[in-house]
């Protein structure tokens, strides 16, 4: 059995990202929407992610970018994946010719199996908590009963995001079974700002997990 991938998102400090990986986080999401308060610049990612294991995948999150942004982040040369957070159609993700991974905000009324076919193409399909304001960074999580509406073919991509913590974390994959799990806020001590502690207790809880 594979075991769960981990990105913990939002990072913002180098020493938070060297120490995700040494904790065994698979992957770390870093933020390049302005109006989020884990938002990184262009020129700071170098550094930021300086020293990771080449087995840390950096994963660049957008949300409705320019093409131009995406091409400047990507020409530093460190982003293994790429994340789309808004409205971005699958030919606006496909054009820069790297993995990507596409988030669906889970609503009550959601029809899954019609959203992630928009986008066969992406890697992974992160589903999020649905907030008429925020995009990500809620703190909340969704109906994780909807996931069995999907194929399992579809389920093999997904990674899931939204309220969890070390507390519900194992409780999430058991119920849904997913490629990967992504958290944020549910690992920080303030935003932007990690704590090691609950990363620790939050990998530890996937691990058991499987």
């Amino acid at each position: 059995m594979q075991k769960t991938w981990i990105k913990i998102c939002g990072i913002t400090q180098a020493q938070d990202a060297l120490q995700a990986a040494e904790l065994g986080a698979d992957a770390i999401g870093v933020n390049f929407y302005p109006k989020s308060p884990r938002a990184i610049s262009v020129a700071n990612l170098a550094n930021l992610v300086e020293g990771l294991p080449e087995r840390v995948d950096v994963v660049a999150l957008f949300v409705n970018p320019t093409a131009e942004l995406v091409r400047e982040v990507l020409g530093t040369g460190v982003v293994d994946l790429l994340q789309f957070h808004g409205e971005e159609s699958a030919d606006f993700c496909e054009q820069f010719e790297m993995p990507y991974m596409k988030v669906v905000a889970v609503r009550a009324d959601s029809d899954l199996k019609s959203e992630l076919a928009k986008y066969q193409s992406a890697k992974y399909i992160l589903l999020d908590s649905f907030d008429p304001i925020l995009l990500g960074g809620t703190g909340k999580t969704f109906d994780w009963g909807k996931v069995s509406e999907l194929s399992e073919q579809q389920q093999s991509r997904l990674v899931i995001a939204g309220g969890l913590q070390p507390e519900n974390v194992r409780e999430a994959i058991e119920a849904v079974h997913p490629f990967g799990v992504d958290v944020s806020s549910g690992v920080e001590a303030s935003k932007g700002i990690k704590d090691i502690s609950k990363m620790k207790s939050f990998i530890e809880g996937v691990r058991v997990s499987g």
